[in-house]
């Protein structure tokens, strides 16, 4: 065991505090990572604030990691010391049951286990990337390619994946429509992935209060969802809408939007349950679904395609002890586009 420094929730919707964790012993599959950066993701606020239902306390939150290996077990041959890697939602899954052998880990049918505010298999808390080190089992590691820049990868080993899986999943490409629904942590790798992956890309947004930032990273057109006559003017024009918000929605009203055969994919997850009228469905073939980051191998793929592309997040430098105003401001969309902690601040 080894004692490092972390930024965690003591209690729910408790301020975050510096304090220590302990990290397990270098196994014969581990790695040890230096954590050099750690985004922060809404979903981290969420935790913290025992908004998805009772949280383990202490947490320490982060679920975008980025850093360097400064130790490997025996077993280790993946990777080597001082290689740039990643760490992102999950570090297990079951790795038996069909999804797992299948590179769906994110679904694992045992449930994998989330990079914090988890109980791993050995029964132990798992603690997050608000910290100076981790460790990490190496098929839950991910490769930073050299072509990007750490601080500007950590969001991707979340937001990226959240929003490449679904556009990947969901075809989109040359010849398909891709709106993407808010402009923010995801919203904006959305725009840069779907635009890279070749689709015709639209903005939905509250406000035109961003326009210039959506039209440079990629988008073709921009909407304000507040203007009524957007609903008219876009009906039936989508392939896929893919909702990054996490805030309840009039899904009748998006849906409406969607083509035949259309989607309108989640990958926000509001606190409250929300409603919709089926007729919104049956109407059109179209679907209400919902996706959840990527399997490592996709998380993989992901990080390559990204350093192809050039596609890093568009990131706000902060130390750790701003993080408490961070999380502020992400609830007022106060941010363009991702908080990353300099975990040298930790």
């Amino acid at each position: 065991m080894t004692t490092v420094a972390a930024y965690a929730a003591p209690s729910a919707k408790a301020p975050l505090e510096r304090t220590t964790i302990e990290r397990r012993a270098v196994g014969e599959f581990d790695v040890l990572i230096d954590i050099k950066f750690a985004g922060i993701c809404h979903s981290d606020i969420h935790q913290a604030r025992d908004g998805w239902g009772e949280g383990i306390f202490p947490m320490v939150p982060g679920h975008e990691i980025a850093g360097i290996v400064t130790e490997t077990g025996s077993g280790v041959t993946k990777f080597a010391v001082g290689d740039r890697v990643g760490v992102g939602c999950m570090v297990d899954s079951c790795r038996e049951c069909d999804n797992c052998k299948a590179g769906l880990e994110q679904y694992c049918a045992q449930g994998n286990t989330g990079t914090y505010n988890a109980i791993d298999r050995n029964g132990a808390p798992t603690y997050g990337g608000y910290s100076t080190h981790i460790v990490v089992d190496e098929n839950y590691t991910l490769r930073i390619p050299d072509g990007l820049s750490l601080d500007e990868a950590a969001p991707l080993l979340c937001a990226g994946i959240t929003t490449y899986s679904p556009l990947k999943h969901w075809n989109a490409g040359p010849g398909k429509k891709v709106a993407v629904l808010g402009m923010g942590g995801l919203g904006h790798m959305g725009v840069k992935i779907a635009h890279a992956l070749g689709a015709e890309v639209t903005v939905l947004s509250q406000s035109l209060r961003k326009q210039e930032d959506g039209l440079k990273l990629g988008a073709d057109h921009y909407y304000a969802t507040s203007d009524p006559k957007t609903f008219d003017d876009l009906r039936g024009t989508f392939d896929v809408i893919l909702s990054t918000v996490s805030a309840p929605l009039d899904f009748g009203a998006y849906l409406s939007l969607l083509k035949t055969d259309g989607a309108l994919v989640n990958v926000g997850a509001p606190e409250e349950p929300v409603s919709v009228n089926l007729f919104s469905l049956i109407g059109g073939r179209k679907s209400l679904s919902g996706s959840g980051i990527g399997g490592i191998r996709e998380t993989q793929d992901m990080l390559d395609f990204c350093a192809e592309h050039g596609l890093g997040a568009e990131i706000e430098l902060i130390g750790a002890s701003e993080v408490n105003e961070a999380y502020e401001r992400v609830l007022n969309s106060d941010v363009r586009y991702r908080f990353v902690i300099d975990a040298a601040t930790i």
